[in-house]
């Protein structure tokens, strides 16, 4: 039976700004071609990426009209000639580069996997960008158990992923994040440490025998003070500023890879990694669910959930 292009509401912008420019439109979803899948979504997880580009303060330009959104989960409603492995009705989770936050999108089935027994929809929808965000930054930096490090945002997206997957690898991590979060680090075996006053003294005091690497999710403060304790720059990873501007390194997400989002709901499964989530808000309410996200202090994702 040849497929055939539908209807769906999805979430755009025609101009930067703030939550307000968002809207909610009318868009034809293609058929999915050779290599291609077409899912009904389930949710979309969101980034602080997503906000910065709808406001302009990325580096990365995009021509308006944009549809917003790069992780999802959902179930596979049309599969395109090539593909193996997948049925109709499978639940998945992925990333594209744009285009999540809607009710159906069309993806490479090299970009998503199978979502395994024991992971909700709605945790899935936050994993795979900040996911393996977390992992391959993590990754980037040449670790041995007992090495100490530094996570900031430790209980975001990213910094709580990438905290619970060093715990898992043996390092210490010493987690910078809001008070109101602390317990939660420490249940998951992260030394907690304030961000407020000074942040130097504070990782001088937390590590008096020096840092190993630190990840920052937050921005220039993180790296200041740790240039400031002796942190070499190329143990300093960023994904929040200009890395440029430090000389320290910037490595984020590679490539979409499905065994490293195997790998990493196979360990939200076990609960390994503890994947909270900070917000749920139906799909009209997708400017006050980016009201929430850009108020910070997460612990977790929020998600904008599209279908049931």
């Amino acid at each position: 039976m040849e497929l055939a292009p539908i209807a769906a509401r999805v979430v755009a912008y025609h101009e930067n700004g703030g939550p307000e420019v968002l809207r909610i439109e009318q868009a034809e979803i293609a058929a999915p071609g050779p290599g291609e899948v077409r899912v009904r979504v389930a949710a979309c997880g969101l980034n602080p990426v997503d906000a910065k580009l709808r406001a302009g303060r990325s580096r990365i330009v995009l021509p308006p009209p944009v549809r917003v959104g790069r992780e999802f989960s959902g179930w596979v409603e049309a599969i395109g000639p090539g593909v193996d492995g997948l049925a109709l009705g499978h639940r998945v989770f992925g990333s594209i580069g744009q285009g999540c936050a809607a009710e159906h999108l069309v993806a490479p089935h090299g970009s998503l996997t199978r979502v395994p027994e024991g992971l909700d929809l709605e945790r899935a929808a936050g994993l795979s960008l900040a996911g393996q965000t977390a992992w391959d930054a993590l990754a980037s930096q040449p670790l041995q158990p007992g090495d100490t490090i530094v996570v900031s945002a430790a209980a975001g997206g990213v910094g709580g992923i990438l905290a619970q997957l060093a715990v898992a690898r043996g390092l210490r991590v010493i987690g910078t994040a809001s008070p109101a979060n602390h317990d939660w680090l420490r249940s998951r075996g992260v030394e907690p440490l304030d961000y407020a006053g000074d942040l130097a003294a504070a990782l001088a005091a937390a590590a008096p025998d020096g840092i190993d690497a630190v990840f920052d999710q937050a921005g220039p403060a993180t790296i200041e003070a740790a240039l400031a304790v002796g942190v070499p720059v190329d143990r300093i990873n960023t994904i929040a500023t200009d890395a440029s501007a430090y000389g320290v390194r910037a490595v984020g997400r590679g490539p979409v890879h499905p065994p490293t989002l195997d790998a990493l709901a196979a360990l939200v499964v076990d609960s390994t990694i503890d994947l909270p989530i900070e917000a749920r808000y139906p799909f009209d309410e997708v400017r006050a669910a980016f009201e929430h996200l850009e108020r910070g202090h997460l612990r977790g994702k929020v998600v904008l959930v599209v279908a049931a």
